[in-house]
């Protein structure tokens, strides 16, 4: 059960009330809900996200790669829960998620390995000089930048849904996709 009640659109002002709703998935979101109820955090919240996902210099299926290597790095069931339906929806097979949860990252070409490698090594805290260089190389300047603000910017969703308690809105999917309907 969350720690912090679930607002409902009502509470917050008129131009805030649509950030409960999820862009994706037409619907308002628990952890907009609790985040809610601090309408400028979440305003603040939603506008860093959204430029996250815009703006990180990474195609979808990059950018879904990453954030589930971070919700599992993490353990952050939420934002697994949310992103291996998006991770689909972006044309992500079931086989790469459950890698990604096995940490089994053979199976990745080798940039994409190098993205989600680079982003367990930001919520670890530990980016060497050669994960640095690595993926410079393979990727430039501009995406190692978009790929540490992103796995960083997930890091503190996830620790941040984790300090409120955030339920799923649905039963968890699972590590291992055995929730999954």
């Amino acid at each position: 059960m969350a720690r912090v009640p679930y607002v409902d659109e009502s509470v917050l002002p008129s131009d805030r009330q649509d950030l409960l709703v999820s862009a994706l998935q037409g619907k308002q979101l628990n952890s907009y809900r609790a985040v809610g109820n601090n309408s400028n955090v979440l305003y603040g919240l939603r506008t860093f996200l959204g430029s996250l996902w815009r703006d990180s210099g990474l195609d979808p299926e990059q950018r879904e790669l990453v954030i589930l290597a971070v919700c599992r790095e993490t353990e952050s069931a939420y934002g697994w829960h949310q992103h291996v339906a998006i991770a689909r929806d972006v044309g992500i097979a079931d086989r790469d998620i459950l890698a990604i949860a096995d940490g089994d990252l053979d199976g990745f070409d080798f940039g994409d390995q190098l993205l989600i490698e680079y982003a367990m090594s930001v919520v670890r805290e530990a980016v060497d000089t050669e994960t640095h260089e690595a993926v410079a190389a393979e990727h430039g300047p501009e995406t190692v930048v978009g790929v540490a603000t992103l796995a960083a910017g997930y890091l503190a969703v996830a620790r941040l849904l984790s300090a409120l308690a955030v339920d799923t809105e649905t039963p968890f999917v699972g590590w291992r996709l055995e929730g999954d309907t």
